[in-house]
């Protein structure tokens, strides 16, 4: 992956720390920070990409995801206690969101959603997105 994308930084797991045991808790984190601090909300994403891709922190661990928070600014006693009442909310909508997904045939991570229409399953080359985006183009253009 780090060899089609090099600002990606993605190191494979090399460290003592456990990997996650699942994407959950980090997906709440992040809806919790969204609920808190919205304008740190793409700060926060671009976080546990990076805490996990690059530095392979456990992201399934709320103290490190608390220190995330504060890593961008956010108050880490205020965030766990948002997550502590909250933690039902956030889970249903991550969960409800997850359906949809899989109701829209969306089923690998990453996918990205061209024009609202086309689905692009998993890690891809840019050139990848250049043709889809051209086809998409010229349809357009040609109707």
């Amino acid at each position: 992956m780090g060899d089609l994308e090099p600002r990606a930084h993605f190191q494979p797991w090399s460290t003592d720390n456990d990997p996650p045991s699942g994407s959950l808790p980090a997906q709440i984190a992040h809806k919790a920070v969204l609920s808190e601090w919205p304008e740190m909300a793409m700060d926060m994403h671009n976080r546990l990409l990076s805490a996990y891709f690059s530095e392979n922190l456990t992201v399934s661990n709320w103290d490190v995801l608390a220190e995330l928070v504060s890593s961008i600014g956010g108050d880490s006693n205020h965030f766990l206690s948002v997550v502590d009442e909250k933690r039902e909310i956030f889970t249903n909508d991550v969960i409800s969101e997850h359906n949809e997904a899989i109701n829209q045939g969306i089923t690998a991570v990453p996918t990205v959603l061209i024009n609202n229409v086309l689905p692009v399953p998993g890690a891809q080359e840019t050139e990848t997105y250049i043709n889809w985006i051209g086809r998409i183009i010229e349809r357009v253009e040609n109707s």
